[in-house]
């Protein structure tokens, strides 16, 4: 079988490798579609600080499973499948209290562990869920990053009362925005970005009102128009957003923080108590493949209105690089495979 091997930072190879074998509670997928995100060019130009080299990267794949291992029901044999890369032990204090995302011995599919760029991955039977017949290929394919949103908005808890803000119009901001109006049907949705083209992106997928900060004051805009958000959203991971939003904030609203930024921010703690504001981070999904498979069979959210290229795997590195240098016409990018 072919996969996408990054040799080390810089090195991307399409390598033949031996098919592999499922173990003991191990399946088998044959993959038919992969998506492209912003870890695995991070991984590809050496920073990711979790990846380990040689990889086989993607942590974003669907497909069907063509073989089991022992213990595994016969049954399962065919099924398509999209993967949640989160692999957890199951029994540490984080896995003990539902939040399998950050297991003290966290395993992430094309991170820690060869992933999905790959004509057959093998996955634990428990990270395969099964894709229904009503359910297109190119959606099931993106289960994995309205996941990101469904654990955003998991921990925010938004309602029809909100005034949501979202900073960032890139494909997690983008699901996000989905999510907000497509599930929640918040009151007021506001997309912060400075790309023109994402701003309108996000229009499609449902925000109220876009605002272009590269040349606008955002604090000057929302208060002359008299909007103080409930819930904000940090997509954008720039040291000088949480500040900003503390800032902005309604008193008693939720703060929901994206990124990995190791750049420190300095903030006041008056501004965070003196609104009793909530302040959350969130790192991908904790068990949320079912909540977004729902979405979906409900059409809650239109994964179609992210997807804008689709290259076959053999121009992984042209794909790679047009997702690092084209924000304005490029959101996300699929990979076919079998």
């Amino acid at each position: 079988m072919k996969s996408v091997v990054i040799q080390q930072p810089g090195q991307l190879d399409i390598t033949e490798r031996s098919r592999p074998e499922p173990a003991a509670g191990e399946v088998r997928v044959k993959v038919k579609l992969a998506g492209i995100c912003g870890s695995d060019s991070h991984i590809y130009r050496g920073h990711n600080p979790f990846a380990k080299y040689p990889r086989v990267i993607g942590h974003e794949f669907f497909g069907i499973i063509d073989a089991v291992g022992e213990g595994v029901p016969a049954e399962r044999l065919g099924q398509r499948v999209s993967v949640d890369p989160v692999i957890s032990c199951g029994h540490c204090y984080p896995c003990s209290v539902g939040k399998p995302n950050v297991c003290t011995s966290l395993v992430v599919l094309g991170v820690h562990r060869d992933g999905g760029f790959s004509e057959y991955a093998v996955v634990p039977e428990a990270n395969a869920w099964v894709i229904p017949d009503a359910i297109a290929d190119e959606d099931a394919v993106m289960v994995e990053p309205f996941t990101i949103a469904a654990n955003v908005t998991g921990h925010a808890s938004p309602t029809e009362q909100d005034v949501a803000l979202v900073y960032g119009a890139g494909p997690m901001g983008l699901t996000t925005v989905q999510a907000l109006k497509g599930v929640y049907n918040v009151k007021q949705l506001i997309v912060v970005d400075r790309i023109e083209e994402r701003l309108k992106m996000a229009q499609g997928c449902g925000a109220d009102l876009v605002i272009n900060n590269g040349n606008m004051n955002l604090q000057a805009v929302l208060e002359e128009k008299g909007i103080k958000p409930t819930l904000i959203i940090d997509a954008a991971c720039h040291p000088s957003i949480l500040p900003e939003a503390i800032a902005l904030a309604s008193p008693a609203a939720r703060i929901v923080i994206m990124g990995f930024s190791s750049e420190p921010c300095q903030i006041v703690q008056q501004g965070i108590t003196g609104k009793e504001l909530s302040i959350f981070s969130s790192r991908l999904n904790a068990r949320k493949f079912p909540v977004v498979i729902d979405w979906l069979q409900r059409g809650l959210i239109d994964p179609t209105k992210l997807v804008t290229h689709k290259f076959d795997y053999h121009h992984v590195a042209d794909a790679i690089e047009l997702f690092e240098k084209d924000q304005r016409q490029c959101c996300k990018v699929l990979l076919t495979f079998n």
